[in-house]
């Protein structure tokens, strides 16, 4: 595949499925609903059950009345102890229940750093695009105990309606999201679909960072900003398909196909799936 970054306006969902997914919320662009969508024998995920997001520590005052009317009952968090206590909890509606689910595996949290030390140094090569499907198949063994209890508590009426979510809603919540969907038996192409409207609502967010990181880049070169190479930068923010399609080429290569990865990765019986699409489709 083809891994040069595409522009926003193009590297985004089209399907109809996936209109009006998104809650406005002025502290998090993207939080969303991920029902609608249609899978193989006619059935919708449900609208007003699922939800997935990025970090929620600066929501405002309105943004909380606003989980509040969708009657959040459960946020699953991914983030670790130390994400929290850099950026703050979760403001979040009286009463509910907030489940700490933080992935922990080691090689994920090196890629993590390296990435973090290449765009402050600005030495943008140590970020090829191919950094990012490498973590979604990370995430797809080291966030196994994670992934299997979110669908468990996803076939819980007494959970739901139920947010999960990572810092920006992008490879620990993209990675649960496409096991999720899969699961409820979801179209692949849908499921990257519903993964690339991060670019579209991240728009905003994404162009802000990429020129903050040029300004910083340009300072440390001794260059002009125009002059700066963001392609690797990019690539890194503006998602791709064969991003998430990373953790299905690991489902296939360890289990042999993603419902094996669910079943003997996560160790779900057929009983539990069947529950989870009793529960979420209709």
């Amino acid at each position: 595949m083809d891994s040069a970054a595409e522009p926003i306006t193009e590297a985004r969902a089209d399907s109809d499925q996936a209109q009006e997914p998104k809650i406005r919320l002025e502290g998090q662009p993207n939080c969303r609903d991920i029902g609608g969508y249609t899978v193989a024998d006619g059935r919708t995920v449900k609208r007003g059950e699922l939800y997935r997001s990025g970090e929620l520590p600066h929501l405002t005052d309105e943004d909380v009345a606003k989980l509040e009317e969708l009657e959040i009952r459960t946020v699953v968090n991914f983030l670790l102890p130390e994400e929290i206590e850099m950026n703050g909890r979760d403001r979040l509606p009286e009463g509910v229940q907030e489940v700490p689910a933080p992935i922990q595996g080691e090689r994920a949290a090196e890629l993590t750093m390296v990435v973090q030390s290449a765009i402050k140094s600005a030495e943008f090569d140590k970020i090829p695009p191919e950094l990012n499907p490498e973590f979604h198949r990370l995430l797809l063994e080291e966030g196994k105990d994670q992934y299997a209890a979110l669908l468990r508590a996803a076939a819980d009426p007494a959970n739901r309606p139920l947010v999960f979510h990572c810092s920006h809603g992008v490879h620990r919540t993209g990675t649960a999201t496409a096991i999720l969907l899969s699961a409820l038996g979801v179209p692949w192409e849908t499921v990257r679909e519903d993964y690339l409207l991060t670019n579209e609502y991240r728009r905003e967010e994404i162009e802000a960072t990429l020129a903050k990181i040029r300004q910083m880049a340009a300072q440390k070169m001794g260059v002009p900003p125009e002059e700066v190479d963001m392609s690797n930068v990019e690539a890194f923010y503006i998602l791709q398909g064969f991003y998430i399609d990373g953790s299905l080429d690991q489902a296939v290569e360890s289990y042999g196909s993603m419902e094996a990865y669910i079943r003997d990765g996560l160790g779900l019986t057929d009983e539990e799936v069947e529950r989870l699409k009793n529960e979420l489709l209709e």
